[in-house]
């Protein structure tokens, strides 16, 4: 099962426990910085949000699984019904291939005393680097001056 964990008690408020229309709501706010998601759907079941759809690219595929997922009260994103943005193995050739674009992609849960600054320092080498950390986040990220605790997010290579 394509299943990803994330902490249910911190995140972005989107819903409130026990709301009927929450998958609606969760729907929603990945629509309104959709990362690349067709035919979206969205169920949430206690805190596993389950996601469907068809991804234009590895990239949307990651970015929407850490939309869902770094939203209060979700604390596992199930993705078997989410098609495409994974890269196929045909052969050797590609195969070596795919493992180095899935290195490509990092990625980090943010700790107490965390800044987008130093969290590109670490990775990137360089503080003033940030705003790449943040542009790779933007559907995640909103304002790279509130991101916190406990939210994951994608360091680019």
């Amino acid at each position: 099962m394509g299943l990803f964990d994330f902490a249910a008690d911190i995140g972005q408020k989107v819903f409130g426990i026990g709301d009927a229309d929450a998958a609606e709501k969760i729907k929603e706010k990945i629509e309104s910085n959709n990362p690349g998601v067709s035919d979206l759907s969205v169920s949430l079941d206690g805190d596993v949000c389950s996601i469907g759809g068809t991804c234009d690219s590895a990239m949307a595929r990651e970015k929407v699984v850490l939309m869902a997922g770094n939203m209060k009260g979700v604390g596992s994103v199930n993705v078997d019904n989410l098609k495409g943005g994974v890269i196929p193995t045909a052969t050797a050739d590609s195969a070596e291939a795919d493992s180095e674009a899935a290195a490509e992609t990092e990625y980090y849960t943010i700790e107490s005393g965390d800044t987008l600054w130093g969290i590109a320092a670490k990775f990137l080498g360089n503080g003033s680097k940030y705003t790449e950390i943040f542009e790779a986040n933007r559907e995640v990220i909103e304002d790279p001056d509130k991101i916190f605790v406990g939210q994951k997010i994608r360091i680019p290579r």
